[in-house]
């Protein structure tokens, strides 16, 4: 009882960075997908695009253009997926010469002192985020994999079904790319937190700053954009959307 009393005194700043950062990390994905449903954003905007694509590519007979664009998504989560497994790497190898690397922050201004213990502690919760985000990825590759069968079962325009079951198998079909996409956007967020995680390497309370700043900034780019603003300018997509986007953006 002693040890461990006398463990979060000596650690109290960086334990309660941590517990900041997971409250900012956790709370802003949380956060993203119930406003989601009720206000406009980039996901549930994007979802009702992917669902007028869906509905498009079921009245064409030629697929190729709906099947290059899910290859070109997919290329870019391949893009990241492969350079998390760089960056994991070159965690892993810091974490062999942590002494070094000690000297060389040390002498940083605002920079605080930490253990050797402390500072694998703080790669050690980098390389979690960053394995987070790989599985994320790949994730959301197989997920374009899967668009893509449905794509190529996608019943023929010859075949005459009925309305209902046009947009039933459209509805499906995009759900699973926004799904797909809601991934790779999840991956993309880790990436934006792990810049708050080096600073922790510096100093816990510009840490605890700049994770709140990177959910200011993610909140901005995702409600708040111009680029939002553009995707919004149709007729189509300034009329309320939750009930299209409801299964969407999970």
């Amino acid at each position: 009882m002693l040890e461990l009393y006398t463990f979060l005194l000596d650690n109290w700043l960086n334990l309660l960075a941590l517990t900041w950062f997971l409250v900012c990390f956790n709370g802003y994905m949380y956060y993203a997908r119930v406003k989601s449903y009720t206000t406009p954003c980039l996901a549930s905007v994007l979802h009702i695009y992917r669902t007028e694509w869906m509905r498009r590519m079921l009245s064409r007979d030629n697929r190729i253009a709906d099947t290059t664009v899910i290859s070109n998504l997919e290329r870019s989560v391949s893009f990241f997926a492969s350079t998390t497994i760089l960056v994991m790497a070159g965690i892993l190898t810091v974490m062999s010469s942590t002494d070094q690397v000690i000297n060389l922050i040390k002498d940083l201004p605002f920079a605080m002192q930490a253990t050797r213990q402390e500072w694998e502690l703080k790669l050690l919760v980098m390389l979690l985020l960053f394995v987070y985000a790989f599985f994320k990825f790949t994730w959301s590759l197989r997920q374009y994999g899967f668009a893509s069968v449905m794509i190529g079962g996608a019943p023929m325009p010859e075949e005459a079904l009925t309305p209902k079951e046009l947009e039933a198998h459209a509805a499906r079909a995009a759900k699973m790319t926004s799904m797909a996409a809601n991934s790779f956007n999840i991956g993309l967020r880790t990436y934006y937190f792990s810049i708050a995680i080096l600073s922790w390497t510096i100093n816990p309370w510009l840490f605890m700053i700049l994770s709140a700043v990177i959910v200011y900034v993610l909140y901005r780019r995702e409600f708040k954009s111009s680029t939002l603003n553009t995707l919004m300018m149709s007729s189509e997509l300034n009329r309320p959307v939750i009930s299209k986007v409801d299964n969407g953006t999970r």
